[in-house]
């Protein structure tokens, strides 16, 4: 499979999608109705990217979800020159998907993220998957990401102040949000332990 990388103005490296740049932005099928305070990724989905069932391989709504967290480490402080500066960044240490609706081959999809909580070295964020414009959710994925100092280690690490302030910025600009339905779960056959 071929991946084509193209160079964006603020310094992150995408393949085959963009980020999006708006915090709060207005649904433009209903502008008395604001969309989730988060949107950082669209994409039209590729035929490299569809299986033989006719939808959406399951790893590829992995790679989405991630370019959707490179988007929000962007706006937290940590795009790439800061973390060419700082030696600091993210590392996933934990990913949840629910595949809840079919997703077929050139549907173009944006992910709305919502951050759930944070302290000050970890992050609990949830991505979900819709079609562009669309009130559907079509996938979830709940995650923990750990702030971690590359140059001693890598260790975790306390935020940076600048982070930590886009964090409380970005929370106070999602306070109406509803919470999100698939966060906590686990996965098990139910009745067995």
């Amino acid at each position: 499979m071929q991946l084509w990388t193209l160079r964006i103005p603020t310094t992150q490296r995408v393949t085959r999608g963009v980020p999006t740049q708006s915090v709060g932005t207005i649904n433009p099928h209903n502008p008395e109705d604001p969309m989730p305070a988060l949107s950082t990724y669209q994409t039209p989905i590729l035929a490299d990217w569809v299986d033989y069932n006719g939808h959406l391989r399951d790893a590829f709504y992995l790679l989405i979800f991630s370019y959707a967290t490179d988007a929000f480490m962007d706006r937290i402080g940590l795009a790439c020159d800061d973390r060419d500066a700082s030696g600091h960044s993210l590392f996933t240490l934990e990913a949840h998907i629910n595949y809840l609706h079919e997703v077929k081959l050139d549907e173009e999809v944006e992910v709305r993220t919502q951050i759930v909580a944070h302290d000050s070295k970890r992050v609990q964020l949830y991505h979900s998957l819709y079609k562009t414009g669309g009130e559907q959710e079509l996938a979830a994925s709940e995650q923990m990401l750990l702030h971690v100092d590359l140059a001693a280690g890598p260790k975790a690490a306390p935020f940076s102040e600048q982070s930590l302030h886009a964090l409380a910025a970005l929370i106070e600009a999602q306070h109406d949000q509803p919470t999100p339905r698939y966060t906590g779960r686990v996965i098990g056959l139910p009745g067995k332990a």
